[in-house]
């Protein structure tokens, strides 16, 4: 048997601290959490940078790596940094340092990259190991080189290959949810699909409980498949609540894509055992005759300005999308012509009525009032300026029709036009086909203390 401790869904979210030490006094085999994902966009990436406050992460991890001195058992932490990128991945080792000194520890951290050389992704791509996944943009070599970082996505065998090096703790750049989590049970001969279903399900922490943000959860995993038990006062799993997380962030609530296979949970049981825990066993994994990772990318999308106005006169409020469509195609009028250029976009998107869904929306209600976002993107952050300068009026005062009384509505803050700088694009959504699953990985070891 193995036990995973799992404290949330993601470092920087907090945790239950009474929970953790439940955790600890079941002596779990390891201690694993999430560092990040794609969920917030591309610009994480992009920049290479984490979402989360440095003072927070500190915090919990702090927390955490006490935990593991106390259990006596590894720490690892996946996706470090929010998006797994090398630079991510050292600045999450900048802290483990700086905690590891505060507390007087000595430890042994391995940390595992997940950053991909432009050229290297570029050769596979000619040589045909790079293909695309469901709805992936086209790719060129061109496109490749623009990216600011590229990352592989790790499985279990990384994870393993980390915690062989007999390290305390294991930073790991981008890696799928699951693999932090079943790759000891793995490794110690755990039920294969129950190893990868157990990890889906405890991949958010308490997210497949009731009390979600309560965080800690311990996962045993055996021969046979695993059990799933939320650590937190008021926090209960069920055979409803275990079962629903397959179709958390996932296309089909049954198959499960990984490195190097796939896990069906078709045949899978779900069975109470009292009021807090679930067994779960029949999941199954299924090899597959290639290893490929995913991979993911970003790179930069222009600059952008955004303005904000607010609307709160009935009538425009129910003509919220004809006054915005006007708007955008007076303005890129103007602007094309003025500035003898159209590599721009302007675009508005109305708070409140289908700022979400825009034409898709299907829910439809009466506001009261309604916020308009309007978001200019170009080349360069002065075109992107001048081109929000001229938008700014149109919000301010634009009528529906030519002969009625100029209106007036309201800006939220002056000045109205707020640069966000440099935006990023998702680049890649492809698989990388390894010979070796280290090839596009790499593990370095540090002594600390």
């Amino acid at each position: 048997m193995v036990k995973v401790l799992i404290p949330s869904g993601a470092l920087g979210l907090n945790y239950d601290k009474v929970a953790l030490r439940r955790g600890v006094a079941a002596k779990p085999d390891i201690i694993v959490v999430d560092g990040g994902s794609t969920d917030s966009g591309p610009a994480y990436l992009g920049q290479g940078v984490s979402k989360y406050a440095r003072s927070s992460t500190k915090i919990e991890w702090a927390g955490l790596m006490e935990a593991r001195a106390q259990a006596g058992v590894p720490l690892v932490i996946g996706t470090a940094g929010t998006c797994g990128a090398d630079t991510a991945v050292d600045w999450m080792l900048d802290i483990t340092r700086e905690i590891a000194a505060e507390q007087g520890t000595p430890l042994k951290i391995a940390v595992l990259y997940s950053g991909q050389d432009k050229t290297d992704i570029a050769n596979a791509l000619t040589e045909g190991r790079v293909q695309p996944l469901g709805n992936a943009p086209d790719i060129s070599e061109t496109i490749i080189q623009d990216c600011t970082h590229i990352v592989a996505l790790a499985g279990a065998e990384q994870i393993t290959a980390a915690l062989d090096t007999g390290a305390d703790i294991v930073i790991a750049g981008r890696t799928t949810d699951t693999a932090i989590i079943a790759a000891l049970p793995l490794q110690k001969g755990c039920h294969a699909g129950g190893a990868w279903h157990g990890a889906k399900i405890g991949e958010c922490g308490a997210l497949c409980a009731t009390n979600p943000q309560s965080g800690v959860i311990l996962v045993d995993f055996d021969a046979e498949g695993f059990t799933v038990t939320p650590l937190a006062d008021g926090a209960h799993a069920s055979p409803h609540t275990v079962s629903a997380h397959m179709l958390y962030e996932n296309a089909d609530p049954f198959i499960l894509y990984e490195p190097g296979g796939h896990l069906d949970v078709t045949q899978a049981k779900y069975a109470a055992i009292d009021k807090t825990s679930v067994r779960v066993m029949g999941s199954q994994w299924v090899p597959s005759e290639t290893y490929t990772v995913k991979l993911e990318g970003a790179c930069p999308a222009g600059f952008q300005v955004v303005l904000m106005a607010l609307l709160r006169d009935r009538r425009y409020v129910e003509s919220a999308q004809i006054w915005a469509d006007d708007i955008v195609a007076k303005c890129r009028a103007k602007a094309a012509d003025r500035l003898r250029t159209d590599d721009f976009t302007i675009e508005i998107r109305l708070i409140g009525q289908n700022a979400s869904f825009g034409s898709l929306e299907t829910r439809r209600s009466e506001a009261v009032e309604i916020g308009v976002l309007a978001m200019v993107t170009a080349p360069t952050e002065a075109l992107a300026l001048e081109i929000g300068k001229m938008l700014n009026p149109y919000l301010l005062h634009h009528p529906l029709t030519p002969d009625e009384e100029q209106p007036t509505f309201a800006f939220p803050y002056s000045p109205a036009e707020m640069p966000r700088g440099q935006i990023y694009r998702f680049a890649l959504n492809h698989v990388l086909t390894l010979d070796d699953p280290m090839d596009a990985f790499r593990i370095e070891v540090h002594d600390v203390g």
